[in-house]
């Protein structure tokens, strides 16, 4: 079975063949509603314990295990990540979605009840979910709103950057009022359950025929490839970012407080670049203009940090924020490269599975480097470098052509 490309129209995205009328009947308020509302609860799990770490350790949490805690979150969103098409085959990708939830629901309950095993294992089940949703939301994107593809991954992912800064701006005020953190952590599983009952009428689907077939044709295709390595430097990017931009700031002078304000500037900043850039890029026939922009900003930011880290700390930390926007268009292109949504199902396996293990070590090499150095000025030159390999892989991956099989 050979790997074909098709060329595509301009603007065009492929639909998922099918009763489209019947995929319309259910793209309502209620479905949108849903699906926003699953984004949401896609990183409040791992900001929420972020922002908890610190009195966790007041509390008896060792040095080791918070630093599992903050290890745990990439490495099982590749590792189980890996297992979508597995599920798509059993249950279908709605239901799949449903049975994510049920997971990620399980596991903040779990997380909280006593005892340090109990708080690691619970961690892991909730990322667990995390990571099937991850996968799943772009086939469920494509299979329901054929015509919009760009405008819903660009709501998604902008309401999953809501999601994440909710959970680390009100996991200490939930523990502040309720005077526990197994509640400021505990709570987020309402969320999970509004979630899951807004998503219950529509788990209806069936299970993906030939998925093994079409999740084979990826691995053969360069285009597929290019969208991984894609999705693992942006991601490689953000998490270096979450994690090591605070620290930066803070050895450049600045208060605790005003490095992890600056962090939030940049989580605040990609909000409308999340949301808007994705109906860019699907009007575009070429993505790879859009991404080589997106990263040229993230290159300026790192090379102001190298350079000058205080004098133009707001800007740096603003083009960073913006330059994030790679993440939807990458998520984007799940769609764009694929005919189906089982095919966007199985492309989306590959690139976060793969993507997010590439992904894994880049906080620890950045780490290692800065303790090395006893300085930043060699981790970002490697990150304004790493800037390269981006912009090659958006120019591949950002071709107008779709991944196919003949079979």
């Amino acid at each position: 079975m050979a790997t074909v490309v098709h060329q595509i129209p301009t603007g065009a995205t492929p639909s998922s063949p099918g009763p489209d009328a019947a995929s319309r009947r259910r793209a309502g308020a209620g479905l949108v509603l849903a699906v926003l509302l699953i984004a949401f609860n896609l990183r409040i799990a791992v900001t929420s314990l972020g922002a908890l770490l610190d009195r966790l350790g007041d509390l008896g949490v060792s040095a080791t295990t918070q630093g599992l805690l903050t290890s745990l979150p990439v490495l099982c969103f590749a590792l189980v990540g890996a297992t979508a098409m597995a599920v798509t085959r059993w249950i279908g990708v709605d239901r799949g979605l449903a049975l994510a939830l049920v997971i990620l629901t399980a596991g903040l309950v779990l997380r909280v009840l006593d005892g340090t095993p109990a708080l690691l294992a619970g961690t892991f089940v909730a990322c667990a979910g995390i990571a099937l949703a991850n996968v799943l939301i772009p086939a469920i994107v494509k299979e329901h709103f054929p015509g919009r593809v760009g405008a819903m991954t660009g709501a998604y992912t902008a309401v999953l950057s809501l999601g994440s800064a909710a959970g680390a701006a009100l996991a200490v005020p939930l523990t502040n009022a309720t005077g526990t953190w197994r509640l400021g952590l505990g709570l987020w599983a309402l969320v999970a359950v509004a979630a899951a009952l807004a998503w219950a009428p529509f788990a209806r689907g069936r299970a993906v025929a030939r998925s093994t077939e079409r999740g084979a044709s990826m691995w053969r295709s360069p285009t597929a490839w290019a969208v991984t390595v894609l999705f693992g430097t942006q991601s490689l990017y953000a998490y270096v970012m979450m994690s090591w931009l605070p620290s930066l700031y803070a050895d450049a002078g600045f208060s605790d407080e005003t490095a992890g304000l600056l962090l939030a500037i940049s989580i605040v900043i990609g909000v409308p670049f999340f949301f808007l850039v994705p109906s860019l890029a699907g009007k575009l026939r070429h993505q790879g203009h859009l991404v080589a922009g997106l990263t040229l900003l993230t290159v300026i930011g790192w090379t102001g940090l190298w350079v000058a880290p205080e004098g133009g700390a707001w800007v740096w930390a603003a083009l960073l924020g913006a330059g994030g926007a790679v993440f939807p268009v990458v998520l984007l292109c799940f769609a764009l490269r694929t005919s189906t949504s089982a095919d966007t199902a199985a492309l989306s396996t590959m690139g976060q599975s793969v993507g997010y293990l590439l992904a894994a070590g880049g906080p620890f090499l950045i780490g290692t480097l800065h303790h090395a150095t006893g300085g930043w000025a060699l981790p970002c030159a490697l990150l304004v470098g790493l800037g390269v390999v981006q912009v090659s892989a958006g120019y591949l991956a950002g071709r107008p052509v779709v991944i196919g099989a003949r079979r």
